[in-house]
């Protein structure tokens, strides 16, 4: 047995939620979520040279409540190479990834490779694109805002 790290309470090392409060993982001594996240020790600009994130934290809430899976929010991948769900970056692969080079589901990039797009030049599936796209069904923003040729 060892004491909630929330309330104090004495749970098992075992116990997956404290009966007490409801802390998840409890007889841990530090506990910030769960998925997989890595940062790069390399950083550049500030920002990590690699950051891959599959993580989910807890939501920091004004009321105190019993966990649940809506009370964790997404951790989204920031670095010059971001991995991940949700992902910004010089170098984005994410299902949802903005940056300048983007491979993913939905993208905003300078160049996107996208099944859903928005960028200056785009591969995709569907898309809008500023200068030249390839796809699918693509079409030039500037000429839907009747701005371009």
């Amino acid at each position: 047995m060892r004491p909630c790290r929330e309330c104090r309470h004495d749970v098992s090392e075992q116990a997956f939620a404290c009966p007490n409060c409801g802390a998840l993982y409890p007889a841990k001594a530090k506990w910030d979520g769960y998925g997989f996240e890595y940062k790069s020790e390399l950083t550049l600009f500030g920002l990590p040279f690699l950051h891959i994130s599959f993580k989910y934290r807890p939501k920091q809430l004004a009321l105190p409540s019993f966990n649940s899976r809506f009370n964790y929010v997404p951790v989204p991948a920031k670095g010059i190479i971001a991995i991940g769900q949700f992902g910004f970056g010089v170098f984005t692969i994410a299902q949802f990834g903005v940056g300048l080079f983007t491979v993913g589901q939905f993208a905003i990039a300078g160049l996107a490779l996208a099944q859903f797009g928005l960028a200056y030049s785009l591969i995709a599936q569907f898309g809008l694109y500023i200068h030249q796209g390839h796809g699918q069904l693509v079409w030039n923003l500037l000429r839907l805002l009747g701005v371009g040729a």
